[in-house]
């Protein structure tokens, strides 16, 4: 498999640390409301190669954070009159319910940034002892940004270039800052504000250095992927990298793998523009399985543009795939329980090249939108060549195809078997008597009672078919 990769800007073939094995990192939401459709993207994107590498036999190990103490979250809770404790876990909840809705898998580890501050203070420690940070007179510890020759490259920035000018010490009010460029690994407790004991005062880590100290725990000094939105770039994932290799001695990541934005109706989503949308509100018109559909049909690394045109089409392009897994379930369940022709056999063997196609495409750097327009060609072959009277055999070997690929994306096309009230059953049972008696008239008049219900009939070879209107 090729990944781009942000470090180098070209894509490299895929080689773990550890054969067969896969330590990857994805930065999550810090929760103080509920996810936006923008932090579905990274969830989705990363949740599908999770998934893909599971496929092609790797073992993953696969960490995505909760960022539960932050300044929005003590904001929240402040006007809530709660703890920022309670503002978190509320929306840990909610986040889960979302990405269960999204059919995101659970993390292996989803560690919560509140109960790793041990391990940060230590982190803190080691680069003070290292001369990679210090402490200001009121307890503030800020990373030596010059102290780490590397600095800009993953976001190919020149340091002198960011410096912009700003030599004064006294930067944005902090008095004890050496330089412009240095960032805060731990800061003073205000009133009212969660803290924790430190060597240097109570108060509590500063954002970069969450994601360093757990993912090094929970997947070891270097890892093989580091993902997120294209968007912490700078100066999230640069800081990271900074802090854990100037602590450590040893290289953070050995891929990066980042998302593009994502936009609505061609303009960046702004709640003062009106155009924000939470995966919530999604749900209210649209199977989320639609959402996670749409995000798939363009590549992972594209600007993605979000509007309800958009969002439709996505829904007939899933719905088609949908009705020709339904079509065969209702084929192998309803056709000639006869061993495959040898026809039957040599067109599966025929569609078995799809799955070779798809696999191409993803290993092209995830390029999921040709990965499913391979799935598109193969429900046509199976739209065409599954003809009336094929074998249940056959219908089955083409639906297995299908639920396989799309599975691999995430994406649920087989409906679960509905059962119909006793007494609809009981009447399309009649009709079907009343067809074989040649009593047209009674048929017909079941059929309208039946459609006036909301139940639609299908004749077709193997038996009738229903759905509903």
């Amino acid at each position: 498999m090729r990944i781009y990769n942000t470090l180098s800007r070209r894509q490299e073939e895929f080689k773990p640390i550890e054969e067969g094995k896969v330590s990857m990192y994805v930065c999550g939401p810090t929760v103080y409301n509920l996810i936006h459709i923008g932090n579905a993207r990274p969830m989705i994107v990363f949740d599908t190669f999770r998934r893909y590498m599971t496929y092609r036999g790797y073992d993953v190990n696969y960490v995505s954070n909760f960022t539960d103490v932050d300044d929005k979250i003590i904001k929240k809770a402040n006007e809530e009159g709660v703890s920022a404790e309670e503002i978190s876990e509320r929306y840990i909840k909610e986040c889960k319910k979302d990405m269960e809705g999204l059919n995101v898998l659970p993390a292996t580890t989803h560690p919560k940034a509140t109960e790793e501050i041990d391990g940060m203070i230590e982190m803190i420690k080691s680069l003070i002892e290292k001369g990679h940070a210090y402490a200001a007179e009121d307890g503030t510890v800020y990373f030596k940004t010059r102290s780490f020759k590397d600095y800009g490259k993953l976001s190919h920035k020149n340091i002198d270039d960011l410096e912009g000018g700003h030599r004064d010490i006294k930067v944005n009010g902090a008095e004890g800052k050496e330089d412009y460029l240095d960032f805060v690994l731990w800061k003073p407790k205000k009133e009212g504000e969660p803290y924790w004991e430190s060597p240097w005062c109570e108060g509590r880590p500063g954002w970069h250095i969450e994601c360093s100290v757990m993912s090094k725990r929970y997947l070891g000094e270097t890892i093989d992927i580091h993902a997120g939105g294209e968007d912490l770039i700078f100066p999230h994932h640069e800081n990271e990298i900074a802090q854990s290799e100037a602590a450590n001695g040893e290289p953070f990541a050995h891929y990066w793998m980042h998302n593009g934005f994502l936009n609505i109706d061609n303009k960046k989503m702004s709640k003062s523009l009106g155009n924000f949308f939470t995966v919530r509100d999604i749900a209210e018109k649209y199977d989320l399985q639609v959402l996670r559909f749409f995000m798939l049909n363009a590549h992972y690394r594209s600007p993605l543009n979000f509007s309800a045109e958009l969002m439709e089409a996505a829904k007939a392009g899933l719905d088609r795939i949908k009705t020709a897994v339904s079509d065969l379930s209702f084929k192998k369940k309803n056709s000639d329980k006869r061993e495959l022709s040898e026809e039957e056999a040599g067109m599966l063997k025929e569609a078995e090249g799809f799955k070779q196609r798809f696999n191409e495409a993803m290993d092209d750097d995830l390029n999921t939108a040709d990965a499913i327009s391979v799935i598109f060609e193969l429900v046509k072959f199976a739209n065409t060549s599954s003809k009336e009277g094929c074998s249940a055999a056959y219908a089955a070997g083409l639906k297995g195809l299908i639920t396989e690929l799309s599975g691999v994306l995430g994406l649920i096309v087989e409906e679960k078997e509905e059962i119909l009230d006793s007494d609809i059953e009981a009447l399309i049972n009649e009709r079907q008597e009343a067809r074989k008696n040649k009593d047209f008239k009674r048929a017909d008049e079941i059929r309208d009672e039946l459609l006036s219900r909301g139940i639609v009939l299908k004749d077709t070879r193997e038996g009738v078919k229903w759905e509903r209107a």
